[in-house]
């Protein structure tokens, strides 16, 4: 369902359908489009904290998820173990890209994406479809008690990030089917993914981005 392209950069199969859509999960050796003239982007605060680009272009202020239905606009988030998210509305051609850290799945970043794109463009659960990327995985992503207590669990955990996140795009209405998990975490993936948590300060980032053709 997720496979790697000539340029280094993750698809999402059931997404090519949409022949209006431009999307991309980044690795460690994607082509950087940092400074591509269409792109925005956000500095990213582990929040629940939703905005909509409206055709705007370069660093759009603070928050972590960024809506935009503008022809010809990108929008996206950079990670390096916490979870990137695309968001697609097969109806009414709108998009968002999220960035869900613990903290931004404990805010519940992934539904309030949702519920902003329903706000903005008039989205219905129904037709959304999301992309949930590479990120550190469970196998990996061990805690301590103060931040496992925040999923419900005691002592130090193995926390599930993407499931987490997958429960939250279904309670907001996302039909299961419509759902993407590329199951690939970035700990254990040193070939393709930068990982803060493995790399620490040394650690690059990977982009993933959206947007309306």
């Amino acid at each position: 369902m997720f496979y790697q392209d000539n340029q280094r950069v993750f698809r999402v199969r059931p997404l090519e359908s949409f022949a209006w859509l431009e999307h991309g999960l980044g690795t460690r050796h994607a082509a950087h489009l940092a400074h591509d003239p269409r792109l925005a982007t956000l500095h990213q605060i582990h929040s629940d904290i939703c905005v909509a680009a409206g055709g705007r272009t370069g660093l759009l202020g603070e928050g972590d998820a960024l809506l935009e239905n503008t022809p010809g606009r990108l929008v996206a988030v950079k990670t390096a173990d916490c979870i990137p998210i695309l968001l697609v509305d097969e109806e009414c051609r709108a998009v968002a890209a999220v960035h869900a850290g613990w903290r931004g799945t404990v805010s519940g970043i992934a539904g309030q994406a949702v519920r902003h794109m329903r706000a903005a463009f008039g989205s219905r659960p129904e037709h959304l479809h999301a992309a949930i990327g590479p990120g550190i995985g469970k196998c990996c992503y061990e805690v301590g008690p103060e931040v496992a207590a925040q999923f419900r669990e005691t002592g130090r955990a193995h926390i599930d990030l993407a499931a987490a996140n997958r429960r939250q795009l279904e309670a907001a209405g996302i039909p299961a089917a419509q759902i993407y998990v590329a199951g690939l975490c970035t700990q254990c993936g040193a070939a393709d993914f930068h990982s803060y948590r493995r790399d620490q300060e040394h650690s690059g980032r990977m982009l993933s981005f959206v947007g309306v053709k």
